[in-house]
């Protein structure tokens, strides 16, 4: 699987780009600000429809825009298809594909898959538990894009149960009604709830192997990777060597919810459920969260998005099928043993996607078609034939780094 063409109309720092890509490695050079990180993003936004780097889409609409669009051409051995992903801040997005009618966006999902390492991904072993349960989630809907349904209904639900224990908390009285309502917001929270567990545990039963072997090839091995699920709902915690199956996790979520009630009440909020559980990493015996080095943090992060696209392989074998891999700004953070090994571990990629600030960073497995990079002050994208280009005309004047690109 591999893009061959991506399109940004007022995305970020870019008021429009063409940008051609080709199977193989891409490294993309440029000095911090030029919108190397946001081409990336935006890639990752194909497949996610979710930024690695802001929580709200109005951050992704360049400055006096009111929408951003951003497109990409998708192969799949003999087959294309194109995308089209309208970004609507306060509104639904949209999706056209193959230049049909606009329709809602979760229908494009699972059409580009890809895998992004960026600098932000450290937060998901020294971050809150909303990352790694994000990460969770986000790889089960790559693998299951039908999946994506029963993650927004969760929320939609959870808002709703919240807000009533809110408000009648707030009026300090409890009726027959607000009893009544709560007992079917309870039905469809466990209903979505146990799909959502099921789900991301047996992402986690997938994923144990692969981050054990990726972490011991990026690193010496002396130390073995591996996680604890923690969990508000007891049969879904632990180590799964097998999964509950939807019923097993329906019926414990309403339990706990039933049984939760008073306190419920008292506090105004819900407080069983997937949105509480937490995905603890381990190195060795230790929980890495406060334990871990700066480089085994780094490794470990970089092991765990390396597990994921092996899940993603693992899952479906066809070599057409294989996820589209970024690497954004990593290998600076690298000694030139772990360079080569990371490289090694990439090399069966069929499109890789590298953003590198110095052209000598990128080792020398990774040769391929390099495309140095400025952004003029109009927001477009100039290609240089040379990355190595002279530093005084491919920088802009004094931009801020790439991971606050202008917008």
């Amino acid at each position: 699987m591999y893009l061959s063409h991506l399109s940004l109309t007022d995305y970020r720092s870019y008021a429009q780009l063409e940008l051609p890509l080709e199977p193989g490695p891409t490294v993309l050079v440029g000095s911090n600000g030029v919108g190397k990180t946001n081409i990336a993003e935006a890639v990752g936004y194909l497949a996610f429809q979710d930024s690695h780097r802001v929580s709200q889409d109005s951050a992704l609409v360049r400055f006096g825009a009111h929408q951003a669009r951003v497109r990409g051409r998708i192969h799949r051995g003999d087959r294309a298809v194109s995308v089209e992903l309208e970004v609507n801040p306060g509104k639904s997005n949209r999706a056209v594909i193959n230049r049909g009618s606009p329709q809602r966006a979760r229908e494009a999902l699972g059409l580009l898959r890809c895998v992004i390492f960026a600098p932000e991904d450290l937060h998901l072993v020294t971050g809150d538990p909303s990352g790694r349960r994000r990460f969770l989630d986000e790889l089960m809907v790559q693998l299951r894009p039908a999946l994506g349904g029963a993650r927004s209904d969760y929320d939609r639900v959870l808002r709703q149960r919240n807000a009533l224990l809110k408000n009648a908390r707030q009026s300090r009285s409890w009726t027959e009604e607000h009893e009544y309502t709560l007992a079917v917001w309870d039905e469809h929270l466990s209903r979505a709830g146990a799909r959502l567990l099921n789900g991301r545990l047996h992402v986690l039963q997938l994923l144990a192997e692969p981050l054990t072997q990726a972490y011991r090839a990026l690193t010496d091995g002396s130390k073995d990777a591996g996680y604890t699920y923690e969990s508000t709902v007891p049969e879904a915690a632990g180590r799964h060597s097998s999964v509950p199956d939807e019923q097993q996790l329906y019926e414990a979520l309403l339990r706990q919810l039933t049984e939760g009630r008073k306190a419920e009440r008292d506090r105004g909020l819900t407080l069983s459920g997937p949105h509480r559980d937490e995905l603890i990493l381990e190195l060795g015996p230790a929980p890495a969260k406060g334990f871990a080095s700066h480089g085994e943090t780094w490794s470990l992060a970089l092991a765990l998005k390396l597990a994921s696209y092996q899940v993603m392989v693992q899952d479906d074998p066809d070599p057409d099928a294989r996820p589209v891999l970024i690497l954004d700004d990593v290998f600076a953070e690298l000694d030139s043993q772990r360079r080569s090994r990371l490289a090694s571990l990439v090399d069966g990629a069929e499109q890789l996607l590298v953003t590198a600030a110095v052209a000598e960073d990128i080792p020398q497995e990774l040769a391929g078609n390099r495309i140095g990079v400025r952004l003029t002050e109009d927001g477009s994208l100039v290609t240089l034939a040379d990355p190595a280009h002279d530093a005084e005309r491919a920088a802009p004047e004094e931009r801020p780094d790439d991971g606050e690109a202008p917008q």
